[in-house]
């Protein structure tokens, strides 16, 4: 189902112009308009879904399975020297159109792109008690 407010949703129906790189009925893959290294794209699902825990099982699997195959083709079309797959859920995690997406982000040795976080290094006690709150 199309939302129209959403800018993804209007790139999918052709409503807003894209550098379209893969495309079958269920997802289009497109040029990033603000890369972070070159080549970097999106898988985008045709059908709307806010984010990962709106997206169907099956449709997750078929996203993933994509990703592989265009990390394949990107690998060997432009030389890049690793990949990073990137899957934001939710405004505090960086998820900015809430249409679900994958970032395909090829790297390349000295591209000078930092992707990172911050270890909280937590203590033996701390990883056992979230490991129970979440196994519980």
């Amino acid at each position: 189902m199309k939302q129209d407010n959403c800018i993804f949703c209007r790139i999918i129906s052709g409503e807003i112009p894209s550098h379209t790189i893969y495309e079958d009925d269920q997802f289009k893959v497109i040029l990033d308009v603000a890369p972070a290294t070159k080549g970097h794209a999106l898988i985008i699902p045709k059908k709307h879904y806010a984010n990962l825990y709106e997206l169907p099982e099956d449709t997750a699997a078929d996203a993933i399975k994509l990703a592989k195959k265009m990390m394949k083709i990107m690998t060997d079309k432009l030389n890049c020297d690793g990949f990073n797959i990137i899957q934001n859920n939710g405004e505090i995690a960086g998820q900015t159109v809430f249409h679900f997406h994958m970032h395909l982000i090829p790297r390349y040795e000295d591209d000078g792109e930092i992707l990172k976080y911050i270890s909280l290094h937590p203590s033996q006690e701390e990883m056992e008690e979230t490991k129970r709150i979440i196994t519980e």
